[in-house]
């Protein structure tokens, strides 16, 4: 009788991996349209930017233990980020790098020795010369390649690319789950900017603010995607989607009513520091001291008040919901008074994060 319930248990453990196996080989489609074929369960994969692993953190409980390889992005712009990653999973010390983030930064002799299943490339990366040839160099070594886009259509691709991970990683149900959080704070904007449809305030979106001259605004594309989505204006909405740099004679013209500001910490790129790491009083502070420079001192925005500043990563992670929830608070007041983005983060912290996002991501200097 024992040998018969140890051959049922073992029959019915090798079934269970069966199934677990069963959607191998998986063909899926990427953020390009791509259609990708994965031979197996992904074990040992490639990021081509280090940023995806917060993605993978959001739906897997331990994101460390698939990586093969990983570039140095996240790691060197936020250092906070990768602190805590260490602190929770140590062996991220070891993983390999491959690259520092760029599309230009690939090294192709370290990605033939991680024998790695699957390699993830970021949107912009797959945009380039060299990222092309990093994912027909990938192909040709047998390692398939997904591309995943939380940067040039925000809103429309997060939740479908979380989706697309959960499918690859066997974390459906995860993903969903994010997924769907993430198109029902969505949804309380949208309905609410549809039944207010009077216009919100004018907006400089301004990347990285520093002394060297004004500005490179945010154009409708990635984050700022997010002024059009509260029903407010982008004084920088003719540029190239992606943005590009306004005059101080435009500036004063268009005269906008509200300024953003977005940087990262430490103030590598930028004299303003904010995002993880970052104490709210050392990023009130930092933004203050940007929007004193004497060619936004006249603004309207700056004049009364309606000044905010924003982590530029959020541009790269499905973290974005945050930001649409800072920009509806912060431009429409009055049809928003209730959405809080610090308590949407705290339920991401709990509900979904293997580790907590904490540092001051967004700040406002009223």
């Amino acid at each position: 009788m024992l040998r018969f319930f140890a051959l049922l248990i073992g029959l019915l453990l090798s079934t269970g991996a069966c199934l677990a196996d069963g959607r191998f080989p998986l063909t899926v489609t990427d953020a390009l349209g791509r259609e990708v074929t994965i031979p197996k369960k992904p074990e040992a994969i490639l990021l081509g930017s280090g940023f995806n692993l917060v993605a993978l953190s959001l739906i897997h409980p331990d994101p460390v233990s698939l990586l093969a390889g990983w570039a140095s992005d996240m790691k060197g712009d936020n250092p906070a980020i990768y602190e805590a990653f260490r602190e929770k999973f140590p062996k991220i010390a070891d993983v390999p790098l491959i690259g520092d983030g760029t599309g230009n930064g690939f090294s192709f002799e370290t990605i033939l020795s991680l024998k790695a299943d699957l390699a993830i490339l970021a949107n912009w990366q797959a945009d380039t010369d060299l990222g092309r040839q990093a994912i027909a160099y990938l192909e040709q070594i047998d390692v398939p390649v997904i591309v995943v886009d939380f940067n040039s259509d925000p809103l429309r691709n997060t939740p479908d690319n979380m989706r697309l991970l959960g499918r690859v990683l066997e974390r459906d149900e995860q993903a969903e789950s994010f997924a769907q959080f993430y198109e029902e704070h969505l949804a309380v904007i949208r309905e609410r900017v549809a039944a207010h449809p009077e216009p919100g305030p004018t907006v400089l979106m301004d990347a990285f603010p520093n002394d060297q001259g004004c500005c490179f605004a945010y154009g409708v594309g990635g984050l700022g995607e997010f002024i059009g989505l509260t029903g407010s204006r982008n004084i920088a909405a003719d540029l190239p989607r992606q943005g590009g740099i306004v005059s101080i004679e435009y500036l004063v013209a268009a005269n906008p009513e509200a300024y953003i500001a977005t940087a990262s910490p430490g103030g590598t790129y930028s004299a303003f520091s904010i995002g993880p790491g970052v104490a709210p009083e050392e990023a009130r502070q930092t933004l203050r001291n940007a929007t004193e420079r004497p060619i936004l001192a006249d603004l309207a925005a700056i004049r009364n008040g309606r000044v905010y500043g924003l982590w530029n990563f959020f541009n790269a992670v499905p973290l974005n919901i945050l930001a649409a929830e800072a920009f509806a608070h912060w431009l429409r007041p009055d049809v928003f008074p209730d959405v809080d983005p610090g308590k949407t983060l705290a339920e991401i912290n709990t509900r979904f994060a293997v580790v907590p996002f904490e540092g001051a991501y967004w700040i406002s200097l009223k």
